[in-house]
Protein backbone atom coordinates (compact mmCIF):
# COMPACT_ATOMS: atom_id res chain seq x y z
CA UNK A 1 0.00 0.00 0.00
CA UNK A 2 3.04 1.95 0.26
CA UNK A 3 1.84 4.08 -2.92
CA UNK A 4 -1.71 4.77 -1.62
CA UNK A 5 -0.79 6.39 1.40
CA UNK A 6 1.11 9.52 0.39
CA UNK A 7 -1.65 10.13 -2.09
CA UNK A 8 -4.32 9.43 0.42
CA UNK A 9 -3.19 12.13 2.58
CA UNK A 10 -2.34 14.41 -0.22
CA UNK A 11 -5.80 14.40 -1.22
CA UNK A 12 -7.19 15.13 1.96
CA UNK A 13 -4.64 18.26 2.24
CA UNK A 14 -5.21 19.43 -0.77
CA UNK A 15 -8.76 19.66 0.23
CA UNK A 16 -8.22 21.50 3.27
CA UNK A 17 -6.38 24.15 1.87
CA UNK A 18 -8.30 24.45 -0.73
CA UNK A 19 -11.23 25.59 1.41
CA UNK A 20 -11.29 29.59 0.39
CA UNK A 21 -8.61 29.41 -2.09
CA UNK A 22 -9.73 29.54 -5.99
CA UNK A 23 -6.31 28.24 -7.51
CA UNK A 24 -4.44 25.73 -5.91
CA UNK A 25 -1.13 23.66 -8.41
CA UNK A 26 -2.30 19.99 -8.72
CA UNK A 27 0.62 18.71 -11.14
CA UNK A 28 4.20 18.97 -10.77
CA UNK A 29 7.08 18.91 -13.80
CA UNK A 30 10.59 19.72 -12.65
CA UNK A 31 13.47 19.29 -14.93
CA UNK A 32 16.36 18.16 -13.22
CA UNK A 33 19.04 19.50 -15.65
CA UNK A 34 18.92 20.49 -19.40
CA UNK A 35 22.05 17.88 -20.47
CA UNK A 36 21.61 15.48 -22.57
CA UNK A 37 23.21 12.59 -24.52
CA UNK A 38 21.31 12.98 -27.73
CA UNK A 39 20.53 16.12 -29.74
CA UNK A 40 16.86 16.00 -30.25
CA UNK A 41 16.20 18.83 -33.42
CA UNK A 42 12.96 20.21 -31.88
CA UNK A 43 14.20 20.58 -28.04
CA UNK A 44 16.18 23.53 -26.74
CA UNK A 45 16.78 22.33 -23.94
CA UNK A 46 20.29 20.23 -24.57
CA UNK A 47 21.33 23.63 -25.98
CA UNK A 48 21.33 25.41 -22.44
CA UNK A 49 24.31 25.11 -20.07
CA UNK A 50 22.99 23.95 -16.58
CA UNK A 51 24.31 26.17 -13.78
CA UNK A 52 24.56 24.55 -10.27
CA UNK A 53 21.86 22.10 -9.73
CA UNK A 54 20.25 21.34 -7.28
CA UNK A 55 21.74 19.31 -4.21
CA UNK A 56 19.46 16.10 -2.86
CA UNK A 57 19.12 18.48 0.08
CA UNK A 58 17.37 21.31 -2.09
CA UNK A 59 15.30 18.70 -4.18
CA UNK A 60 13.66 17.84 -0.82
CA UNK A 61 12.93 21.40 -0.02
CA UNK A 62 11.39 21.95 -3.27
CA UNK A 63 9.03 19.01 -3.03
CA UNK A 64 8.41 20.00 0.38
CA UNK A 65 7.20 23.50 -0.82
CA UNK A 66 4.91 21.55 -3.52
CA UNK A 67 3.33 19.69 -1.31
CA UNK A 68 2.67 22.18 0.84
CA UNK A 69 0.85 23.94 -1.99
CA UNK A 70 -1.06 20.69 -2.80
CA UNK A 71 0.98 19.14 -5.46
CA UNK A 72 -0.87 15.53 -5.66
CA UNK A 73 1.78 14.41 -9.34
CA UNK A 74 5.00 15.51 -9.72
CA UNK A 75 7.05 14.59 -12.99
CA UNK A 76 10.74 14.56 -13.95
CA UNK A 77 12.26 15.17 -16.55
CA UNK A 78 15.29 16.67 -18.47
CA UNK A 79 17.36 17.12 -20.73
CA UNK A 80 18.08 13.03 -19.72
CA UNK A 81 17.15 12.61 -15.79
CA UNK A 82 19.21 9.69 -15.74
CA UNK A 83 22.56 11.45 -16.27
CA UNK A 84 22.08 12.66 -12.60
CA UNK A 85 23.79 10.00 -10.16
CA UNK A 86 21.47 10.67 -7.48
CA UNK A 87 17.98 10.09 -9.36
CA UNK A 88 17.38 6.98 -7.28
CA UNK A 89 17.51 8.83 -4.27
CA UNK A 90 15.73 12.12 -5.33
CA UNK A 91 12.84 9.67 -6.64
CA UNK A 92 13.18 8.05 -3.67
CA UNK A 93 11.91 11.29 -1.69
CA UNK A 94 9.27 11.88 -4.37
CA UNK A 95 7.92 8.68 -4.18
CA UNK A 96 7.10 9.43 -0.22
CA UNK A 97 5.28 12.80 -1.57
CA UNK A 98 3.47 12.12 -5.27
CA UNK A 99 2.26 10.03 -7.37
CA UNK A 100 5.09 9.99 -9.41
CA UNK A 101 6.52 9.85 -13.20
CA UNK A 102 9.90 10.14 -15.30
CA UNK A 103 10.24 10.70 -19.12
CA UNK A 104 14.14 9.60 -20.92
CA UNK A 105 15.20 9.34 -23.90
CA UNK A 106 15.93 5.43 -22.80
CA UNK A 107 19.54 5.11 -23.78
CA UNK A 108 20.39 4.77 -20.06
CA UNK A 109 17.52 2.78 -18.83
CA UNK A 110 18.44 -1.00 -19.29
CA UNK A 111 21.75 -0.06 -17.24
CA UNK A 112 19.80 2.04 -14.28
CA UNK A 113 16.28 0.55 -14.70
CA UNK A 114 17.00 -1.56 -11.56
CA UNK A 115 17.92 1.47 -9.17
CA UNK A 116 14.94 3.55 -9.63
CA UNK A 117 11.61 0.78 -10.48
CA UNK A 118 10.63 1.02 -7.06
CA UNK A 119 10.36 4.55 -7.15
CA UNK A 120 8.07 5.38 -9.80
CA UNK A 121 4.83 5.18 -10.87
CA UNK A 122 4.56 5.74 -14.60
CA UNK A 123 7.78 5.47 -17.11
CA UNK A 124 7.70 7.65 -20.23
CA UNK A 125 10.40 6.72 -22.99
CA UNK A 126 10.63 8.91 -26.10
CA UNK A 127 9.86 7.22 -29.32
CA UNK A 128 9.88 9.32 -32.25
CA UNK A 129 8.90 7.26 -35.21
CA UNK A 130 10.71 3.60 -36.54
CA UNK A 131 13.99 3.10 -36.87
CA UNK A 132 16.11 5.82 -38.84
CA UNK A 133 13.38 8.28 -38.46
CA UNK A 134 13.52 7.87 -34.67
CA UNK A 135 17.38 8.13 -34.74
CA UNK A 136 17.32 11.63 -37.16
CA UNK A 137 15.14 13.56 -34.43
CA UNK A 138 16.68 12.62 -32.20
CA UNK A 139 20.07 13.11 -33.28
CA UNK A 140 22.38 9.90 -32.31
CA UNK A 141 22.16 7.32 -34.61
CA UNK A 142 21.22 3.66 -32.35
CA UNK A 143 19.07 5.70 -29.98
CA UNK A 144 15.83 3.83 -31.17
CA UNK A 145 17.74 0.20 -30.58
CA UNK A 146 18.44 1.27 -26.80
CA UNK A 147 15.27 3.04 -26.37
CA UNK A 148 13.58 -0.32 -27.01
CA UNK A 149 15.74 -2.63 -24.55
CA UNK A 150 14.79 -0.32 -22.17
CA UNK A 151 11.04 -0.55 -22.67
CA UNK A 152 11.87 -4.26 -22.71
CA UNK A 153 13.46 -4.19 -19.51
CA UNK A 154 10.66 -1.96 -17.65
CA UNK A 155 8.08 -3.88 -18.46
CA UNK A 156 9.92 -7.19 -17.40
CA UNK A 157 9.43 -5.49 -13.87
CA UNK A 158 5.98 -4.50 -14.47
CA UNK A 159 6.13 -0.74 -14.35
CA UNK A 160 3.70 1.08 -15.80
CA UNK A 161 5.30 2.71 -18.95
CA UNK A 162 4.26 4.28 -22.18
CA UNK A 163 6.44 5.68 -25.02
CA UNK A 164 6.09 9.06 -25.41
CA UNK A 165 5.56 10.26 -28.78
CA UNK A 166 6.36 14.09 -30.33
CA UNK A 167 4.49 14.36 -33.86
CA UNK A 168 6.64 16.58 -35.65
CA UNK A 169 5.88 17.48 -40.05
CA UNK A 170 8.59 14.88 -40.27
CA UNK A 171 7.56 12.11 -38.86
CA UNK A 172 3.85 12.61 -39.04
CA UNK A 173 2.69 9.57 -40.67
CA UNK A 174 5.03 7.24 -37.78
CA UNK A 175 2.63 7.91 -35.52
CA UNK A 176 0.43 4.88 -36.69
CA UNK A 177 3.31 2.85 -37.00
CA UNK A 178 4.33 3.81 -33.37
CA UNK A 179 1.08 2.63 -31.94
CA UNK A 180 1.23 -0.81 -33.62
CA UNK A 181 4.57 -0.72 -31.66
CA UNK A 182 3.09 -0.04 -28.01
CA UNK A 183 0.58 -2.58 -28.78
CA UNK A 184 3.32 -5.00 -29.60
CA UNK A 185 5.71 -4.17 -26.84
CA UNK A 186 2.17 -4.04 -23.94
CA UNK A 187 2.40 -0.32 -23.36
CA UNK A 188 0.77 3.04 -23.99
CA UNK A 189 1.24 5.74 -25.96
CA UNK A 190 1.43 9.34 -25.00
CA UNK A 191 1.46 11.69 -28.25
CA UNK A 192 2.01 14.96 -27.86
CA UNK A 193 2.74 17.87 -31.29
CA UNK A 194 5.79 19.56 -31.47
CA UNK A 195 6.14 23.33 -30.01
CA UNK A 196 8.34 25.74 -32.06
CA UNK A 197 10.75 27.10 -29.58
CA UNK A 198 12.47 30.30 -30.70
CA UNK A 199 16.17 27.75 -30.10
CA UNK A 200 15.46 24.65 -31.72
CA UNK A 201 14.38 23.87 -35.27
CA UNK A 202 10.89 23.92 -36.14
CA UNK A 203 9.28 21.06 -36.85
CA UNK A 204 5.56 21.87 -35.61
CA UNK A 205 3.25 20.39 -37.95
CA UNK A 206 0.88 22.44 -39.86
CA UNK A 207 -2.18 21.97 -41.85
CA UNK A 208 -0.34 21.37 -44.98
CA UNK A 209 1.29 18.62 -43.35
CA UNK A 210 -2.35 16.62 -42.89
CA UNK A 211 -2.32 17.29 -39.25
CA UNK A 212 -6.09 17.29 -39.02
CA UNK A 213 -6.19 13.73 -40.74
CA UNK A 214 -3.62 12.47 -38.63
CA UNK A 215 -5.45 13.73 -35.69
CA UNK A 216 -8.85 12.82 -36.92
CA UNK A 217 -7.11 9.10 -37.26
CA UNK A 218 -5.96 9.16 -33.81
CA UNK A 219 -9.15 9.92 -32.51
CA UNK A 220 -10.83 7.05 -34.39
CA UNK A 221 -8.02 4.47 -33.21
CA UNK A 222 -8.56 5.93 -29.72
CA UNK A 223 -12.41 5.42 -29.78
CA UNK A 224 -11.95 1.85 -30.79
CA UNK A 225 -9.84 1.22 -27.70
CA UNK A 226 -6.19 1.72 -29.23
CA UNK A 227 -3.74 2.03 -26.15
CA UNK A 228 -3.05 5.88 -26.68
CA UNK A 229 -2.77 7.89 -22.98
CA UNK A 230 -4.43 10.91 -24.14
CA UNK A 231 -8.40 11.21 -23.82
CA UNK A 232 -11.00 11.62 -26.76
CA UNK A 233 -11.88 15.25 -25.40
CA UNK A 234 -7.79 15.85 -25.75
CA UNK A 235 -7.75 15.15 -29.86
CA UNK A 236 -11.38 17.27 -29.75
CA UNK A 237 -10.19 20.00 -28.08
CA UNK A 238 -6.99 20.32 -30.58
CA UNK A 239 -9.32 19.83 -33.44
CA UNK A 240 -12.02 22.18 -32.73
CA UNK A 241 -9.44 24.84 -32.10
CA UNK A 242 -7.07 24.77 -34.58
CA UNK A 243 -9.32 23.73 -36.82
CA UNK A 244 -12.65 24.95 -36.14
CA UNK A 245 -12.26 28.24 -34.08
CA UNK A 246 -13.66 27.07 -30.66
CA UNK A 247 -10.80 27.18 -28.08
CA UNK A 248 -10.48 25.44 -24.85
CA UNK A 249 -9.90 26.88 -22.05
CA UNK A 250 -6.36 26.65 -20.61
CA UNK A 251 -6.19 26.57 -16.87
CA UNK A 252 -2.21 26.87 -16.61
CA UNK A 253 -2.35 27.10 -12.96
CA UNK A 254 -3.21 23.42 -12.61
CA UNK A 255 0.04 22.90 -13.36
CA UNK A 256 3.54 24.07 -11.54
CA UNK A 257 7.12 23.91 -13.78
CA UNK A 258 10.14 24.05 -11.66
CA UNK A 259 13.56 24.90 -13.62
CA UNK A 260 16.79 22.85 -12.30
CA UNK A 261 17.91 25.18 -10.01
CA UNK A 262 14.60 25.53 -8.33
CA UNK A 263 12.79 27.92 -9.84
CA UNK A 264 8.90 28.56 -10.73
CA UNK A 265 8.33 28.82 -14.30
CA UNK A 266 5.77 31.56 -14.76
CA UNK A 267 2.96 31.60 -16.61
CA UNK A 268 3.47 28.11 -18.12
CA UNK A 269 6.07 25.40 -19.60
CA UNK A 270 6.46 27.49 -23.19
CA UNK A 271 5.59 30.99 -23.36
CA UNK A 272 8.74 32.07 -21.84
CA UNK A 273 10.18 29.11 -22.84
CA UNK A 274 11.07 27.13 -19.24
CA UNK A 275 12.54 30.80 -18.04
CA UNK A 276 12.08 30.33 -14.06
CA UNK A 277 12.03 33.12 -11.76
CA UNK A 278 11.95 32.62 -7.67
CA UNK A 279 12.66 29.38 -5.49
CA UNK A 280 9.96 27.43 -5.24
CA UNK A 281 10.85 26.94 -1.40
CA UNK A 282 11.36 30.90 -1.04
CA UNK A 283 7.93 32.06 -1.84
CA UNK A 284 4.15 31.04 -1.00
CA UNK A 285 2.70 29.34 -3.99
CA UNK A 286 -0.75 30.13 -2.58
CA UNK A 287 -0.65 33.18 -2.14
CA UNK A 288 1.70 33.82 -5.65
CA UNK A 289 -1.34 31.35 -7.29
CA UNK A 290 -4.12 33.04 -6.49
CA UNK A 291 -2.37 36.97 -6.58
CA UNK A 292 -1.05 36.16 -10.14
CA UNK A 293 -3.29 36.97 -13.44
CA UNK A 294 -4.03 33.57 -15.16
CA UNK A 295 -7.25 34.86 -17.01
CA UNK A 296 -5.22 36.36 -20.08
CA UNK A 297 -3.85 33.22 -21.13
CA UNK A 298 -7.24 31.44 -20.57
CA UNK A 299 -7.55 30.82 -25.00
CA UNK A 300 -4.18 30.66 -25.22
CA UNK A 301 -4.25 27.54 -27.29
CA UNK A 302 -0.69 28.19 -28.39
CA UNK A 303 0.36 24.88 -27.41
CA UNK A 304 -1.04 21.06 -26.87
CA UNK A 305 0.54 19.97 -24.22
CA UNK A 306 -1.51 17.40 -22.11
CA UNK A 307 -0.22 18.56 -19.06
CA UNK A 308 -1.73 21.31 -19.52
CA UNK A 309 -4.61 20.90 -21.82
CA UNK A 310 -6.05 17.34 -19.86
CA UNK A 311 -5.98 18.94 -16.46
CA UNK A 312 -7.56 22.06 -18.49
CA UNK A 313 -10.62 19.80 -20.06
CA UNK A 314 -11.56 17.94 -16.80
CA UNK A 315 -15.43 17.99 -15.00
CA UNK A 316 -16.67 15.91 -12.35
CA UNK A 317 -19.40 16.31 -14.34
CA UNK A 318 -18.32 14.00 -17.28
CA UNK A 319 -18.48 10.75 -16.37
CA UNK A 320 -16.56 9.15 -18.65
CA UNK A 321 -13.26 11.17 -18.23
CA UNK A 322 -13.60 11.19 -14.71
CA UNK A 323 -13.41 7.42 -15.00
CA UNK A 324 -10.62 7.55 -17.54
CA UNK A 325 -8.48 9.56 -15.58
CA UNK A 326 -9.39 9.44 -11.63
CA UNK A 327 -11.29 5.73 -11.43
CA UNK A 328 -9.33 3.66 -13.54
CA UNK A 329 -6.00 5.20 -11.91
CA UNK A 330 -6.75 4.79 -8.76
CA UNK A 331 -7.73 1.00 -9.43
CA UNK A 332 -4.41 0.39 -11.06
CA UNK A 333 -2.81 1.51 -8.27
CA UNK A 334 -4.59 -0.36 -5.67
CA UNK A 335 -4.69 -3.57 -7.67
CA UNK A 336 -0.66 -3.39 -7.75
CA UNK A 337 0.28 -2.39 -4.13
CA UNK A 338 -2.89 -4.93 -2.01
Amino acid sequence: MAKIKPMTIGNFLRLVKGRGVKKLPLIAGHKLLYSCNLRCRMCPFWRRKDEKLLTLEEEVKMMDALQRAGVLFMGFEGGEPLLRRDLPEILKESSKRFYTSLVTNGWLLKDRIDEIKDYIDNLFVSIDGIGEVHDKLRGISGSFDRAIEGIKESVKREIPTSISFTLTNENIDEVFKVIELAEKLKVTVSIQIAYDYSTAEKLSPRKRDGLKQVLEGILELKRRGKPIVESEKYFEAILNSWFHEIPWVCKPWLTINIDPQGRIVLPCYVLNEYQGSEKAWEVDIIKLWNEYDWNKYSTCNKCALACYLEPSLFTWKDYKIVKERIIEPMFSIISNYI
